[in-house]
């Protein structure tokens, strides 16, 4: 066989192999939302049970992004890819196999830990195997397969938990990983990045400063919002997340330079970013259990009520793409940002204990066509706002701060429910879900105006040194 036939048969493994890990690792944000009824009503657990189910994944998985690629530049990305989804796919095992909510929390935790090593050398190792002439239609494919977990997220959850049990869910990810585990030995190459640094204090910062504050704002109203614990989590997140903003200032090779938020256009995105999956991550939660638990939909029939939100971005988001290269991605962004805060607004105004599915269409369509409005220009926005050289370390970036963003909107709006109704009759439920909604859409809201700070274009000489510094290869082995 001749070397460039060699060159495209390991590119054609690494694609497949990269692109069924990351199919897990994004599956697992939203697969355990339509599930969240049936865990309960097996395991037991009060609300704050419920949101650790959720948070202890997105929570972990955010702290320790950066760090886990960090880890892969500098011990082998092949051998780090493989040691994360080793521990994804023993925890995922664990988490169909616990006997109670706690273990199952635990469980979860250690999966957004195999997840948060894993998925990002998963666009390294594909980046490293591919050439450059053509990248673009791998990272497309790659993509649009990470698109199709998340928009098939609680349809799958909700298809496994009513046919078979919720703990498929979980165990959907052990054969792919024992499967995936040999081929990544035999198949991916091995590679590094030359003077890779790692960030024990800012990681130990961020992730404790997060910690806290979602745990204060989970556990508020159960212990009460004047009680130590949750005093303490709040205080204590914020001086360590402020010492951590300290070191990004101050520290040598720190994991996220501040300097970055300079740039208006990085700042613009990453604000907008983290605030949009409060308002989703967050209103997701609660209308899953809504579908279910008030209205009486099916795990299988609520997951495809959901699908005109979740699965908009594979109709919309080539068109939003396309457009912004035409006009540029600050208009696309706010535009998308706006819809998704609109239809958020539209639940909370017509969510009753009877109401049809037909009245929650138009929010579920426009929330779902603001999202890939955003999603489709923002991965560009947060590419072209810093030098090429920075551009792994923007990635992590945002792609950490969308998920606290999550694990925070999970809390928050969590917090507002349990504040103002509970699960005890079905006008209770609606109770606590309008005002977290309208919660929500003012985050989303926020978020489009936080958009607006990106600069209209970024220079053109930006992309064409990214296009430069693409070729380089990486070092490898």
């Amino acid at each position: 066989m001749n070397q460039p036939t060699v060159r495209r048969a390991s590119a054609a493994w690494t694609l497949v192999i990269t692109s069924l890990a990351g199919f897990m690792a994004a599956l697992d944000n939203l697969v355990v939302t339509t599930a969240l009824p049936s865990i309960r009503a097996d395991l037991g657990g009060e609300l704050a049970d419920l949101e650790w189910t959720v948070s202890a994944y997105t929570l972990t998985f955010a702290v320790l992004l950066m760090f886990g690629a960090a880890l892969g530049d500098r011990f082998g990305r092949r051998r780090l890819f493989m040691a994360g989804l080793a521990i994804f796919t023993v925890a995922s095992a664990a988490a169909a196999l616990a006997p109670g909510i706690d273990a199952l929390i635990a469980a979860r935790a250690l999966q957004g830990v195999g997840g948060a090593v894993m998925m990002p050398l998963t666009l390294t190792l594909l980046t490293a195997a591919v050439p450059p002439a053509r990248r673009g239609a791998m990272l497309g494919i790659f993509s649009a397969v990470t698109g199709l977990a998340v928009a098939s997220g609680p349809l799958v959850g909700g298809a496994l938990t009513e046919h078979l049990s919720w703990q498929w869910i979980f165990w959907l990810n052990v054969p792919v990983g024992l499967v995936l585990l040999p081929l990544a030995r035999l198949r991916l190459t091995e590679s590094y990045a030359p003077n890779a640094r790692l960030d024990f204090p800012g990681t130990l910062l961020v992730s404790g400063g997060f910690f806290g504050i979602v745990y204060a704002l989970i556990n508020g109203q159960a212990d009460g919002w004047t009680s130590a614990p949750i005093l303490t989590g709040l205080i204590g997140g914020t001086v360590l997340l402020l010492a951590f903003v300290r070191h990004g200032i101050v520290g040598k090779n720190p994991m996220l330079p501040m300097r970055l938020f300079r740039d208006r256009a990085f700042a613009g995105i990453n604000i907008s970013s983290t605030l949009m999956f409060l308002g989703m991550f967050g209103a997701t939660f609660l209308l899953s259990q809504f579908l279910q638990g008030v209205l009486g939909y099916s795990p299988t029939e609520a997951g495809l009520r959901m699908l005109p939100w979740t699965g908009m971005p594979l109709l919309v988001a080539p068109f939003a793409g396309y457009l912004s290269d035409r006009i540029g991605g600050r208009p696309i962004v706010a535009t998308g940002l706006a819809l998704q805060a609109v239809g958020l607004a539209l639940f909370a105004l017509v969510l009753e204990p009877g109401v049809s599915y037909a009245a929650q269409l138009p929010g579920l369509i426009i929330s779902g066509v603001g999202m890939a409005l955003f999603f489709a220009p923002a991965a560009s926005v947060v590419m072209s706002s810093v030098r090429p050289g920075e551009q792994g370390m923007a990635s992590g970036a945002n792609n950490a701060l969308r998920e606290v963003g999550g694990a925070l909107g999970v809390a928050v709006l969590g917090a507002v429910f349990a504040a103002q109704g509970g699960y005890a009759t079905p006008r209770m439920f609606v109770d606590g879900i309008v005002p977290a909604l309208w919660i929500g859409s003012a985050a989303v809201a926020v978020a489009a105006g936080a958009a607006l700070l990106i600069p209209a274009r970024r220079k053109a000489a930006v992309a064409e040194v990214a296009d430069v510094e693409e070729e380089r290869e990486p070092v490898t082995v």
